[in-house]
C-alpha cells in the first residue's frame, strides 16, 4: 500500500482510483501461486488468469482494514471487478457492515456480479443474525431471481440463518419449490436439505421419504447427510434405504 493512503487511511483521497490501486497492490503482495492454482481447480468457471491467489484469512484481514477507509465506496462501486480475489474481498467487506440497510443496499448492487460459488458462500453478513425478520422479504426476492448465484445466496442464507431458533417449516417448502438445471443451485439445495436433516430432522425427513426433490438433488442430499457427523448411524441407515434410481 502506498505511504499516503497507509499513513492516513481515514482521509478520502482526491484520486478515486487510489483505493483500487492500493487494494490491488495489497492483493498481489499477498499472492500465493500454489494456492491460486489449487483455488482455480475448485472454481472451474472462473478464468485462471483472473485469480491472484490470496488466502482467505489474509482477505478477511484486508477486508477489516479496508472497510474502515472513508473512500471504500470507490472500490465497492467499481463493478465489475477484474479479479476473482477482488470479488472475494468485496464479499468480506460487505460481511463486515453492521448497518443492516447499508449492507442490503450494497448486497443488491453486488449480487448480480457474483459469478462463482466461493464468493457467494463466503459472503455472510454479520448483521443478518439480529435482523432476520427484516431479511426475510429479501430472501424471497433473491430466490426468485434469474441469476444463479443470487438464488444460491438465498438458499445458503436460509441454511445459515433459519435452521435453528428461527426455523419454520415454510422454508423447507420454499427451497423445495426451486426448479433449476443449474448445478450450483441444485448443489446448494442438496446442502440445505442435508443440513436441515441434521438440525431439523423430524420436519425434514418427509421431503426425502416422499421424493419431493428431483432425483439428482434427492440422492445428493442423502449423500451429504450420510457424510455428516451430526446425523446418527440409525438415521444414516434409513436414509440409505431412501435412495432413488
Amino acid at each position: 500500500m502506498r505511504k499516503a493512503s497507509s499513513k492516513y487511511p481515514w482521509i478520502k483521497m482526491g484520486d478515486e482510483s487510489m483505493i483500487i490501486d492500493d487494494i490491488r497492490e495489497d492483493l498481489f503482495a499477498n499472492q500465493d501461486i500454489k494456492y491460486r492454482d489449487f483455488q482455480s481447480k475448485l472454481t472451474p468457471n472462473i478464468d485462471a488468469k483472473k485469480a491472484i491467489g490470496v488466502r482467505t484469512p489474509v482477505l478477511r484481514k484486508l477486508a477489516k482494514e479496508y472497510a474502515k477507509r472513508l473512500d471504500i465506496s470507490d472500490f465497492l462501486e467499481s463493478l465489475p471487478h477484474e479479479y476473482f480475489d477482488e470479488n472475494q474481498l468485496h464479499a468480506f467487506i460487505i460481511s463486515e457492515i453492521k448497518d443492516f440497510d447499508k449492507c442490503i443496499n450494497l448486497l443488491e448492487v453486488f449480487l448480480p456480479y457474483v459469478d462463482n460459488w466461493a464468493t457467494c458462500d463466503q459472503m455472510s453478513p454479520k448483521c443478518f443474525k439480529k435482523n432476520r425478520v427484516l431479511l426475510e422479504p429479501y430472501i424471497y426476492d433473491w430466490i426468485n431471481s434469474d441469476a444463479t448465484y443470487t438464488v444460491r445466496f438465498a438458499v445458503v442464507t436460509l441454511m445459515s440463518q433459519y435452521l435453528d431458533e428461527d426455523f419454520d417449516a415454510k422454508y423447507l417448502k420454499l427451497v423445495s419449490g426451486i426448479h433449476s438445471e443449474e448445478y450450483y443451485i441444485n448443489m446448494a439445495i442438496a446442502w440445505y436439505f442435508a443440513t436441515a436433516l441434521a438440525k431439523q430432522y423430524d420436519a425434514t425427513i418427509g421431503y426425502i421419504e416422499n421424493g419431493v426433490l428431483p432425483v439428482w438433488t434427492h440422492n445428493k442430499t442423502i449423500q451429504k447427510a450420510i457424510e455428516s457427523y451430526r446425523i446418527s448411524d440409525s438415521q444414516k441407515d434409513y436414509l440409505r434405504e431412501l435412495k432413488r434410481k
